[in-house]
């Protein structure tokens, strides 16, 4: 049998570049009862109010040829910004409680920042890491979700 990974005192972030929840693990492994503990968002803003830059320009060492740059996706940086934030909540809630396991669940875009961003010495309580954006659905079906993926085919 696979090891339960919503085991009492899991700890299970939930997220994508715009929102993001962590959830405690108040029930058993066999009946989870997932509660909200911190909670985040930001704000889809326009690009204008993100960043007003023209793309670069490149001129070529030889000739009088040049070129344009790629424009900067602003909105993925925002994104990225605020998967760090979530984990520095992360680690501001380590402060008041004892992490005991954590699990992750983001779309593979936002997972990868997500280790990226993770702290080191979080690294060895990771039990799991779920890539799916379930950031849509209510915290029942979360922890169905959660327990049904745990289950597998």
């Amino acid at each position: 049998m696979v090891a339960p990974i919503l085991s009492a005192g899991t700890h299970v972030i939930v997220g994508d570049g715009r929102k993001a929840l962590i959830l405690f693990n108040e029930g058993t492994a066999e009946h989870p009862s997932l509660t909200v503990e911190t909670f985040f968002t930001h704000p889809d803003l326009p690009t204008r109010a993100l960043g007003a830059e023209r793309p670069g320009r490149v001129y070529a060492s030889v000739g009088m040829s040049r070129s344009s740059t790629d424009e900067t996706d602003w909105h993925e940086k925002a994104e990225d910004q605020f998967v760090r934030d979530v984990m520095e909540g992360l680690v501001e809630l380590a402060k008041r409680e004892k992490l005991k396991k954590l699990v992750l669940v983001a779309p593979p875009r936002a997972m990868g920042e997500l280790r990226k961003a993770l702290p080191s010495s979080f690294a060895h309580l990771v039990v799991a890491e779920i890539t799916k954006d379930l950031t849509g659905h209510t915290v029942p079906a979360i922890t169905a979700l959660l327990q049904a993926e745990n289950k597998g085919p």
